[in-house]
């Protein structure tokens, strides 16, 4: 083998794994045990223990709301969406925590499909 072979040649190191895939915890299901708000993130504190922490500045509706009508939200029934409902508060949206979770397709992506 040649120098330059054996510039070009990689090597690889393996490391003893402490612990097996089966001893880690992986969620099947997002749904959410609580929400609170800053002045720059609504947080969502989910059932598995994960928080997901979404700008304000991507929900026009909560980032040009008030901070006490942020907080007249309801938890849907299945615990995966926020409520602000219009009759009782100044927000009226819904947020779902999968559109946060999942990823989105780009418009390419969908223009390819269609």
């Amino acid at each position: 083998m040649t120098t330059k072979e054996k510039q070009n040649e990689q090597t690889s190191k393996w490391y003893d794994i402490a612990y097996p895939a089966s001893a880690y915890t992986f969620s099947r299901e997002a749904l959410l045990h609580r929400v609170r708000f800053d002045n720059d993130y609504m947080h969502l504190e989910l059932t598995d223990g994960r928080v997901l922490s979404v700008p304000l500045s991507w929900i026009p509706t909560l980032r040009n709301g008030a901070p006490e009508e942020r907080e007249k939200y309801e938890i849907s029934k299945d615990r995966k969406m926020i409520i602000w409902d219009p009759d009782k508060c100044a927000i009226n949206d819904e947020v779902r925590i999968d559109d946060y979770l999942a990823p989105r397709p780009t418009k390419a992506a969908t223009q390819k499909k269609g």
